[in-house]
């Protein structure tokens, strides 16, 4: 995702009250994901060069050696009494962030022995440098991997993580979550096939992209919530009369416009089609060239000569569109729950839905899945000790501190209290309602090892007038053909 140069996406819990255990197991029939939020990015060439110094032993075409899962462990927790530094490699950022350093100090507290070594990057640096730290010759222990081929799939196939199964079997995890959550982590060991094999990463989040509106602006037009696209189109001209900002919107960092068409996409395509197309489940038997695809670029292409977007929106940066909609600014916004940390857990002033379907009383798709898994390297020195520290991140204990940040808790049996008529609450009824529809749609960035980048590059030369639709799709569709043939 510049799919996320920022965000993260999409993940179901059982949060809503009696619901949650229903929710977490009916949840994600297809499950994925990506996110967003960027950090920091001063010292990241400088780190690439000596990172790509320490691995300059992996060269193509060497033999790679795959590590088999650990043994089960006869006691769970970590059992070294010796100190351990454990190094963790997140993208973390605000509230989510601020979280995590409370549960890694806990985590110390319990297992005084254990130091945590938190090296937080944003989505994009995760991007470009896990690969090559994990290469060298003393790889953090856990990492953030993002699913699918261009991220987790590439890891797989370098040997660099290490299979989870016999640690999910001793804490449990496979019993946590539902199989469609832990598919979107398997892999075959050579990296080949995706959502079969070994597992490799674990999570109990889920996220969902869909779109914020700000209840006053809504109010002040005369405006009732859309239900159906055209309701919505329909919305945004009104606002855009009115002088009022239709869409805040920001795309310098990529992902963002990622999501903005793919909300678009889950309305003009099937979720059968997207769901196959993404996880390549027929090869180069499915083509992104098509009307339905052709139909959603021209909309959104639509939508930037109409003024629709943020003025100025190609140069601008997504934190600062979010600080913009959280401060009155736009009656709408495209993106993901990981916002309700901005916007805040209880706040009544801003409301979330999926966008509504085409047809009048059409089931509302939207795009989410697994949150970011938690792995573990190949050549990490502790790994029953990650085992334990990843297991006490996925804890239910951790889903109750994560939930009011707009986490959505995917195991079973986590309940939490969230008050009627919030952000929050509007977010996670959304995601219970589109999982137990089967209307989630995983990432589209995942398709391939290089489709994220090919779809960054490729929308903002749409939203920017330089491509036609149809040649985005042509030029999309040279990316994924090339791929499933390569497979085939």
């Amino acid at each position: 995702m510049d799919l996320r140069c920022s965000g993260r996406v999409t993940r179901i819990r059982a949060v809503a009250g009696s619901q949650g255990p229903a929710i977490a197991r009916t949840i994600w029939e297809v499950s994925m994901r990506q996110r967003v939020r960027f950090t920091r990015r001063a010292g990241v060439l400088a780190l690439i060069s000596t990172l790509a110094l320490a691995a300059m032993s992996c060269t193509p075409g060497s033999k790679v050696t795959h590590k088999s899962a650990p043994p089960v462990p006869t006691i769970t927790g970590v059992t070294e009494t010796g100190p351990i530094t454990l190094t963790i490699w997140d993208q973390e950022s605000g509230q989510v962030s601020r979280i995590w350093d409370q549960l890694n100090t806990e985590f110390e507290q319990k297992y005084p022995n254990v130091t945590i070594k938190r090296v937080n990057r944003d989505f994009g640096e995760l991007k470009t440098l896990l690969k090559l730290a994990m290469s060298g010759p003393h790889p953090p222990d856990v990492v953030e991997a993002n699913q699918g081929w261009p991220d987790m799939g590439q890891l797989v196939k370098a040997g660099l993580l290490l299979p989870l199964d016999n640690y999910a079997k001793a804490y449990g995890w496979d019993q946590r979550v539902s199989e469609n959550v832990l598919s979107v982590s398997r892999w075959t060991p050579d990296g080949t096939q995706f959502g079969t094999g070994e597992l490799f990463g674990y999570t109990t989040m889920g996220e969902i992209v869909g779109v914020y509106y700000n209840k006053t602006i809504l109010d002040k037009l005369g405006l009732s919530l859309p239900t159906t696209f055209a309701e919505f189109e329909q919305a945004l001209a009104t606002a855009k009369q009115a002088g009022e900002i239709p869409i805040e919107f920001a795309n310098s960092d990529g992902f963002p416009g990622i999501h903005e068409f793919a909300t678009i996409q889950d309305q003009t395509d099937t979720e059968t089609y997207l769901t196959d197309f993404i996880f390549g489940l027929q090869g180069n038997q499915l083509s992104f060239d098509t009307p339905e695809n052709i139909q959603a670029a021209t909309t959104i292409q639509d939508w930037v000569n109409k003024g629709y977007f943020t003025p100025g929106f190609g140069g601008a940066g997504y934190d600062d569109a979010v600080n913009l909609f959280a401060k009155g600014e736009g009656l709408f916004m495209i993106t993901g729950n990981w916002i309700v940390q901005n916007l805040g857990a209880k706040n009544t002033n801003f409301g979330f839905f999926l966008m509504p379907s085409m047809q009048t009383g059409g089931t509302a798709v939207g795009t989410g899945g697994a949150g970011f898994p938690l792995s573990i390297a190949a050549g990490s020195q502790h790994p029953d000790a990650a085992a334990a520290y990843i297991d006490w991140m996925t804890s239910d204990h951790a889903a109750q501190m994560l939930v009011p940040t707009g986490e959505i808790p995917l195991a079973t049996g986590v309940t939490t209290s969230i008050p009627t008529g919030t952000v929050l609450s509007d977010v996670i009824n959304a995601a219970a309602s589109a999982s137990a529809s089967n209307a989630i749609v995983p990432y589209e960035d995942w398709a391939t090892p290089t489709f994220y980048n090919t779809l960054v590059a490729g929308i903002q030369e749409l939203m920017a007038m330089r491509l036609t639709p149809q040649e985005f799709v042509s030029q999309v569709e040279e990316d994924y053909s090339k791929f499933q043939s390569s497979r085939a």
